[in-house]
């Protein structure tokens, strides 16, 4: 019997020193960078260019076409970056003819059974943890890191340095440098731990968390608060971050403080 191990097409550009495990699939229209390794049963379908010095892990599936109804064939792309890892069991599609491209951005970790949709993109250094599920045009800060379980509705951005609670829904989009949990999603403080770990001075912790303070903790309405934020808050790339976050976020923000009952 002629036991193949690998459907490893000859039209795949594949880099230097790549590791591909038995029992893997790769497709012709396939692009796989320098240094990658990649376990045994992963399947890589077409339309699929990752970037060097990735890790794949067993079971992971990248490129199958959108679970989107209103796809129609066309071409499109799963593009991964840098030195990113997917554990096992991910699940990544490509885009649609909406953006074209599904993006994972260098240097973020995908861990064991993640799902990314079509059209997401999901930015530098971020972690999504366990059984993330995002749905359709969702977008991932840089830095920022989903806990377990976390489901993301289609079309929400979550902001740069966010941290949202394992097992959340996410409806709405959260803004920059914050921390969201409970049911129904809310703000629960500025991310203070992760700012500090990406070089922020407390300085500028303490005048995010003036910001945050009139967005979310005063009683404010999303309008009153924009403008005595603009009125009485310093301009700093922070304050303009999420001032322009808040006013592109078409699904609307998370709601602001809440005591436990």
């Amino acid at each position: 019997m002629n036991l193949q191990l690998n459907e490893i097409s000859k039209k795949a550009k594949i880099g230097k020193n790549v590791h591909i495990g038995s029992f893997t699939t790769v497709k012709d229209d396939v692009e796989i960078g320098d240094g990658t390794w990649i376990g045994p049963n992963v399947v890589i379908m077409n339309g699929v260019r990752i970037g060097n010095n990735c890790r794949i892990f067993p079971g992971a599936i990248l490129g199958a076409i959108p679970q989107d109804l209103k796809f129609d064939g066309e071409e499109s792309l799963l593009e991964i970056g840098n030195n990113v890892v997917i554990r096992e069991y991910c699940t990544l599609n490509r885009g649609t003819k909406a953006n074209n491209k599904t993006r994972i951005m260098d240097n973020v970790l995908l861990m064991a059974y993640v799902h990314v949709a079509h059209d997401c993109i999901i930015n530098h250094n971020a972690i999504l943890a366990n059984n993330v599920n995002l749905a359709g045009h969702v977008e991932i800060g840089k830095y920022s890191i989903l806990g377990g379980l976390v489901a993301v509705h289609q079309f929400v951005n979550i902001g740069d340095h966010c941290m949202v609670g394992g097992g959340s829904l996410v409806r709405k989009d959260i803004p920059p440098f914050v921390k969201a949990a409970r049911e129904p999603l809310s703000y629960v403080g500025v991310n203070s731990v992760g700012l500090r770990r990406r070089g922020y001075s407390n300085k500028q912790i303490n005048h995010i968390q003036d910001i945050y303070r009139i967005l979310f903790v005063h009683g404010n309405n999303t309008t009153q608060a924009l403008s005595l934020i603009e009125a009485t808050i310093k301009a700093t790339p922070e304050r303009e971050s999420i001032i322009g976050f808040i006013q592109n976020a078409d699904r609307g923000i998370m709601r602001g403080f809440r005591q436990n009952s």
